[in-house]
């Protein structure tokens, strides 16, 4: 795919979404690396059903230390790998409170350092918080980026790798959220919405389905 598509496609997805973002509901910086972290292998929907339940009077680090392990997973019963989930965060909070003064820290090491947080997680963290040009590569986003020919890739480090390298600069800063929101909604993993697709006629994917 050349530059001049991929701009296109770009150019496209912002004009229909001008100021995307995560669909996960937060209050603060530490409530979105806690939402994320809980959002793996689970949908956002599912977190937020959970965290709406003890965001408002537990939502700071030191909240969810009030509330141990056991009382957190029994908050987030219903998403995948509570058990794990529930003690990485509670480790976390420890370390944010011994080490950073309760703030998130704007820094890539650092973030990978908590225990549940990877490089997907800290890119979403570093994006929508920080405003880094980062890209986290999740199953929607490997999917769109090799379907389409945008970064086709083997792994989701080549398809973030290419992302960063091909995408515009301009377009940069929010291409993680469009590009998510296009494979969860249009995408999609079974069946493509082809028809229904802003951008199909720039999309190199061989299998295009048609309207039924």
């Amino acid at each position: 795919m050349n530059k001049a598509k991929r701009t296109e496609i770009f150019e496209r997805l912002r004009a229909a979404n001008p100021q995307p973002t995560t669909e996960l509901e937060y209050d603060s910086i530490f409530q979105l690396l806690i939402a994320v972290i809980l959002s793996a292998q689970a949908t956002d929907r599912s977190v937020n059903l959970a965290t709406r339940k003890f965001f408002p009077q537990h939502g700071t680090p030191e909240g969810l230390l009030a509330l141990g392990v056991e009382g957190l997973a029994d908050h987030i019963k219903t998403i995948g790998l509570y058990k794990t989930k529930a003690a990485n965060v509670i480790k976390t909070c420890q370390m944010l409170v011994e080490q950073y003064n309760s703030q998130v820290p704007d820094d890539r090491t650092a973030l990978e350092s908590f225990p549940g947080v990877g490089r997907k997680t800290a890119n979403v963290v570093l994006n929508t918080a920080f405003g880094h040009p980062t890209i986290a590569v999740d199953t929607h986003i490997f999917r769109v980026a090799n379907r389409t020919g945008i970064a086709p890739g083997k792994n989701v480090t080549e398809v973030e790798k290419k992302l960063e390298r091909f995408i515009p600069k301009q377009f940069l800063l929010d291409a993680h959220h469009w590009l998510i929101l296009h494979g969860r909604y249009i995408c999609v993993a079974r069946k493509p919405k082809c028809p229904q697709c802003g951008i199909a006629d720039l999309c190199e994917y061989k299998l295009k389905t048609t309207a039924t």
